[in-house]
């Protein structure tokens, strides 16, 4: 037999290898390639397989190498072109072809990155996988904008949640009490196009119309941009200056603690303007 028929053979049901390979399961942070783990960057470089989200930056695929077979995969809310799939099938054929393969998730991989339900998934086939861990968007987002998550006098838990659901993609308005506490930080993921529910249920849940509340968009990159408000605002000042997802939405006073620095662009005021961060920050 030939080396690769040693190595590999098919079959009616698929493909079926005498070694399997080994799956990656990779964050690739927020955005800023800077802020990629050594570990990331190194199995990046490295690996001959790369299956990327779409909002993983081109300059992080950059990072790969040349001849790398490169997968794109969709998972933009309303827009992901695997449903049923927990998993793109050919990182698992190609894992079964005896291939390191590299799944490259924006932010962290365990957070809101559909990690879990595909390292089930590879932990099933009996296809070995390893996490690396990235810096999420809610900690990228709230570091470059000089907003500490926690504060000893204002916010005591932090709070990450999703404003879609599961399966419908809408926010669960009548369960948002119960799921989020009434005080700390909130941080929600891909709330965007639901801002105004959310902020209305925010409040019907007990949340102050005034707590301070910003929206960060395409954090970290060089065209990051970022509105600051209250609950009561936000969604109209958000629609007046055309954010764009991928965005956070971040609830609470430590939002109004925010830090200036040198690393921090100008936040919008209660003039509803946005600041815009250049490329050097």
């Amino acid at each position: 037999m030939r080396g690769d028929e040693k190595r590999m053979s098919c079959t009616g049901e698929g493909v079926r290898a005498f070694r399997r390979g080994k799956v990656w399961l990779v964050g690739a942070g927020p955005g800023d390639p800077e802020l990629l783990t050594v570990r990331a960057a190194r199995v990046l470089s490295s690996a001959p397989v790369i299956a990327y989200d779409e909002l993983v930056s081109p300059a992080i695929l950059s990072l790969a190498r040349e001849d790398a077979e490169r997968i794109p995969v969709g998972r933009r809310a309303n827009g992901c072109r695997h449903h049923e799939a927990r998993i793109h099938p050919l990182v698992v054929v190609r894992a079964l072809e005896g291939k390191e393969v590299v799944r490259l998730k924006g932010g962290d991989p365990f957070v809101f990155g559909r990690g879990g339900e595909e390292a089930e998934e590879l932990a099933t086939a009996r296809i070995p996988f390893e996490v690396v861990p990235g810096i999420s968007a809610a900690l990228g987002a709230a570091a470059r904008m000089g907003i500490a998550l926690t504060h000893r006098e204002c916010a005591s838990s932090v709070t990450l949640a999703t404003a879609h659901a599961a399966r419908d993609g809408e926010v669960e308005l009548e369960a948002l009490e119960a799921r989020v506490p009434r005080d700390g930080t909130i941080v929600f993921y891909m709330g965007l196009s639901r801002i105004e529910a959310t902020c209305a249920a925010l409040i019907m849940g007990g949340r102050r119309a005034d707590t301070p509340a910003a929206v960060i968009s395409r954090a970290t990159l060089p065209d990051e941009r970022a509105v600051v408000g209250t609950l009561a605002d936000i969604a109209v000042r958000v629609q007046r200056a055309g954010l764009e997802a991928p965005a956070i939405l971040l609830v609470g006073e430590v939002v109004a603690r925010r830090v200036e620095s040198s690393n921090c662009h100008d936040m919008a005021g209660e003039t509803g303007e946005t600041g815009e961060r250049s490329a050097t920050g």
